[in-house]
């Protein structure tokens, strides 16, 4: 291959796969690109370089990040791939022989992403930039845009040491490294300062955050430091450990407004004997005790939740217990998902192994119960005084989401000016399963 004469002149397309922290990863190297002269256009376009952002969280995953890197040299035979994300750092060697594969970047550099790529194309080589041992250190990684108007995505908090026995995580993030309070300050400024009013703070184990730092520093003066941003209207929080739901938590919650009341609880099974055998370290009934804490507190909060199917020894009996937790829980919304077995953890050789159809069985039938459970909690937020933030018109309609996350579409009227960015006050009139209905009910 020959050297190319002007890499600014490229350009770049963006597929991101999985969770949220890998959408802020890919939005770093995106603006790496950027900064460096490459015009990105979109993913479905013939593209001069293609960057796949992977998540082997499940087989699913796997299969999809696979599927995206083949597709890429369809759309353009010549393109130069990025692999990066979970899936690179996890089996390098799965991707470097697919043709197009010019750099592997495991779950590290990403700042470093364009000169990496320049570099392996110089050198006419496949470059794997996958280190076998990840850094204690926080990377210094920063965003100054997120796409869309309203919502930005903060990474706070990198790596896990929960070590859940089915999940491969803790391997391809590492150890738990957490954002320093300046550095979380000055990205909600920036944001602040381009619009943004609602801030989603995510991590790998977010719960995990300030444990590194050895001073007392918790999940809670983060959300703090976020809450005292002048612009910043709404702090919402991505999947929270049951266990950090204490009264003093619940307490310091409610001396902030900013944060919206949906609660991510990873439940992952309602069972005991699977949840000792998940190594998640609490009971059914205490993970229910988190969600009486907070209704208390928020009477109209959303809890929403994951919940695994078909975890080896899971019996016809535990995933009834696992339905039975559901219901009383009452999730606002639920992600449901059958085992997928992932090599190199504890859970992939253990017996009483479930049958992938069993699994997948289970998995519709929870589905049903969340959907039941979705239009309750719908119904409970009739009549009910909210505010919305406005994302989009769209065929007469203002369409946005409420603090607790239920998906809202409000009635135009003409004069009232562009609502666009803005945090309404409505009254929800109706849902059809799907989205509520809402009016408007004051000044904004």
């Amino acid at each position: 291959m020959s050297e190319r004469s002007s890499f600014p002149m490229s350009t770049v397309a963006f597929l991101t796969l999985g969770c949220k922290v890998n959408q802020y990863d890919t939005q770093v190297m995106r603006e790496q690109f950027l900064a460096n002269g490459y015009t990105e256009v979109p993913f479905d376009e013939a593209a001069d370089i293609y960057l796949i952002n992977t998540c082997t969280v499940t087989g699913t995953g796997d299969k999809k990040s696979m599927n995206a890197i083949r597709r890429c040299r369809r759309m353009n035979p010549q393109c130069e791939i990025i692999v990066a994300g979970c899936l690179a750092q996890r089996d390098p060697a799965a991707v470097q022989g697919i043709p197009g594969v010019r750099l592997i970047l495991g779950t590290q550099h990403r700042g470093e992403v364009v000169s990496l790529l320049e570099q392996a194309i110089k050198e006419e080589r496949a470059l794997i930039a996958v280190e076998a041992k990840i850094s204690r250190v926080y990377e210094n990684d920063h965003v100054h845009v997120n796409e869309g108007h309203t919502r930005a995505v903060l990474k706070i908090q990198e790596g896990c040491t929960q070590y859940c026995t089915y999940c491969i995580i803790p391997s391809v993030r590492g150890p738990v490294r957490s954002r320093p309070l300046s550095e979380i300050s000055e990205e909600c400024r920036h944001l602040a300062e381009h619009g943004y009013q609602e801030i989603v703070l995510t991590g790998i184990h977010l719960s995990s955050y300030g444990r590194d730092f050895g001073n007392g520093t918790t999940l809670m003066d983060a959300i703090r430091t976020v809450h005292e941003t002048e612009g910043i209207e709404r702090i919402r929080l991505g999947s929270l450990e049951p266990r950090i739901i204490t009264e003093n938590v619940v307490r310091r919650l409610e001396e902030m407004p900013k944060v919206c009341l949906q609660f991510h609880l990873a439940l992952q099974s309602g069972s005991d004997p699977i949840l000792k055998a998940m190594n998640r370290h609490y009971t059914s009934e205490e993970f229910l005790h988190a969600c009486e804490l907070l209704r208390t507190a928020f009477p109209y909060c959303a809890i929403t939740t994951d919940v695994m199917t078909g975890f080896p020894g899971e019996t016809e009996e535990r995933f009834l217990e696992t339905v039975e937790t559901c219901r009383r829980a009452g999730f606002s919304r639920m992600h449901v998902f059958p085992y997928s077995e992932r090599a190199g953890t504890k859970a992939a050789v253990m017996e009483g192994s479930v049958p992938v159809s069993v699994r997948q069985q289970r998995a519709k039938r929870l589905i049903a119960v969340g959907e039941e459970l979705k239009r309750l909690a719908e119904n409970r937020m009739i009549g009910q005084k909210e505010t919305v933030l406005i994302e989009r018109r769209e065929n007469g309609f203002y369409i946005g989401y409420t603090g607790t996350y239920f998906r809202c579409i409000i009635k135009t009227d003409e004069g009232e000016g562009n609502l666009e960015g803005h945090l309404v006050p409505v009254c929800i009139t109706g849902g059809d399963g799907e989205t509520l209905m809402a009016t408007i009910t004051g000044k904004w």
